[in-house]
C-alpha cells in the first residue's frame, strides 16, 4: 500500500498531467518533457497517470483531440478541416482523417455535413440522461465577457451519471472549505466532454471551489488549476440535474451556429449561485460561460 504522501502526490502529477492536455492540446505533447518536469522516471509516469486516470496517457491525449475536433466541426462552420486539425494538435490532416474515422466510422467531412446527427442519435438511446427538451432556452439572453485567471481547488471524477457520487464530491469540497475557514467562495463544473457526442459515463465532471480571497490553507491536499483569461458567452438560468446538459446541447447545436461567433478548445464550465447536490430541492441557480472567439 502506497503511502497517503505518495498517493496524494501521484494524484496531483495525474491531475496537473490532464490540466496540461486540455491547455495545451494544439500542441505536440511530449511525455517525456512532462515526466521530466515533474522529476520522475518516464516509465513511471505512465503507470501512475494510469492508476489515477484509469486510461493510457497516450490514448488519453488521443481522445481528447478528437474529442474538441468533433465539436469544432459542428459549431465553427467557416473553419476548414485542416484549421480544425491545427486546434487540436494534429501536424497532419492525413492522420487526422484516420484517427477521426477510426473513433467515429466516418471521415471529418462527412460528420461536418450531418453524419454527426446519427451517432449522436445513438449516444442519446443509450443515456439515462433525458436530453431531448430544450425550447425553453431560447429566450435566454447572452452577455459577453472576458474572464480573469482565478485559482480553483478542484476534484475530477469521470462519469456523469452517477448522481450519489457527485453529491458526496460536493460534500468533500465542502468539508475542504470548512476546515480551511474559507468564508467567500463560488462553486465551479468544468464540463471537458460534450455527452451529446460521448457516453456520459466517459465525462469527466470536475468540481471546484474558487477562494474570493488570499488564504492561508491549512490542511488541504486538492489539485489547483486556473480558469482561463478568455472571451465568453454568459448565459444565466436555473433548473434541474439534466437541464445543464440539455443547455449544453442547445447551446452548442442551436445557438451557437447562428451567433456569428466559434468556440475554441477552452471547456465550458458554470458557476453555481445554487448547488443542486447540496440543495434539499435538488435546484441550480447557474451562470454558464461559453469559450468564444470573434471571427
Amino acid at each position: 500500500m502506497k503511502k497517503r504522501s505518495t498517493y496524494n502526490r501521484d494524484i496531483q502529477i495525474s491531475n496537473d498531467t490532464m490540466y496540461y492536455i486540455y491547455d495545451y492540446i494544439d500542441t505536440d505533447i511530449n511525455i517525456g518533457d512532462l515526466a521530466f518536469k515533474f522529476g520522475i522516471d518516464k516509465t513511471y509516469f505512465h503507470k501512475i497517470f494510469k492508476e489515477v486516470m484509469g486510461s493510457n496517457i497516450y490514448e488519453t491525449i488521443k481522445s481528447i483531440r478528437l474529442q474538441k475536433a468533433s465539436n469544432l466541426l459542428l459549431t465553427n462552420k467557416l473553419s476548414t478541416i485542416t484549421e480544425i486539425a491545427s486546434m487540436c494538435g494534429y501536424s497532419s490532416q492525413t492522420s487526422f482523417i484516420r484517427s477521426f474515422k477510426e473513433r467515429f466510422n466516418q471521415t471529418p467531412k462527412q460528420w461536418k455535413n450531418g453524419g454527426y446527427i446519427e451517432y449522436s442519435t445513438n449516444i442519446l438511446k443509450n443515456s439515462k440522461l433525458n436530453l431531448y427538451d430544450n425550447s425553453c432556452f431560447d429566450k435566454i439572453e447572452p452577455k459577453i465577457v472576458r474572464t480573469k485567471g482565478r485559482k480553483t481547488y478542484y476534484i475530477r471524477y469521470k462519469g456523469y451519471i452517477q448522481r450519489d457520487e457527485l453529491k458526496k464530491i460536493w460534500q468533500k469540497l465542502y468539508a475542504w472549505v470548512y476546515t480551511n475557514n474559507v468564508k467567500n467562495f463560488e462553486q465551479i463544473v468544468v464540463y471537458h466532454d460534450n455527452p451529446i457526442i460521448t457516453p456520459a459515463e466517459d465525462c469527466f465532471y470536475v468540481a471546484g471551489i474558487i477562494p474570493e480571497e488570499k488564504i492561508g490553507l491549512s490542511n488541504t491536499n486538492l489539485p489547483c488549476f486556473y480558469t482561463p483569461e478568455a472571451l465568453y458567452a454568459t448565459f444565466e438560468f436555473n433548473g434541474g440535474f439534466d437541464d445543464i446538459l440539455r443547455f449544453t446541447q442547445w447551446v452548442y447545436h442551436n445557438w451557437l451556429p447562428r451567433s456569428g461567433f466559434e468556440t475554441t478548445t477552452n471547456p465550458p464550465y458554470i458557476t453555481l449561485n445554487k448547488n443542486h447536490f447540496i440543495e434539499i430541492d435538488g435546484k441550480f441557480d447557474v451562470l454558464y460561460y461559453l469559450p468564444i472567439q470573434y471571427i
